[in-house]
């Protein structure tokens, strides 16, 4: 048996299917779907799990390379949410990159999937490509 902190078979499932340079992407709750592209989603209602929630718990087995963050993060959240943000990437992470919001959902068409949170914080979706 697998042994993870993660239950979800849909979940694992996904993350068995990133290879190396494949991105995943853990979006908000508002975040648009994208036709064709494999979806889980974990949202269970408004908050509920946030996207650092599950961005630790897949990081927790899970190392990206290099993470992407929306510029605009800055503007809406406080230093405490990306403190959130930096503690769920890890000890030795990589460090979150930010760029313009439109940059990054340019990234989205090319990942592997997409993992939908309850969060409702705005610009909070994350793109990770594997190591």
């Amino acid at each position: 048996m697998i042994e993870t902190r993660i239950l979800n078979p849909h979940l694992l499932s996904l993350l068995a299917r990133v290879r190396h340079t494949n991105r995943l992407v853990i979006a908000d709750a508002m975040f648009p779907s994208w036709p064709g592209m494999v979806e889980v989603d974990l949202s269970l209602m408004a908050g509920v799990p946030t996207v650092p929630q599950v961005l630790a718990a897949i990081t927790a087995t899970w190392k990206p390379g290099v993470a992407w963050m929306a510029r605009e993060f800055h503007e809406h959240n406080d230093a405490s949410v990306l403190r959130e943000f930096e503690l769920a990437m890890g000890p030795g992470a990589s460090v979150l990159q930010f760029e313009p919001h439109l940059e990054l959902k340019a990234r989205v068409p090319g990942a592997t999937g997409l993992v939908r949170t309850g969060e409702m914080r705005i610009y909070t979706n994350v793109v990770l490509e594997s190591r």
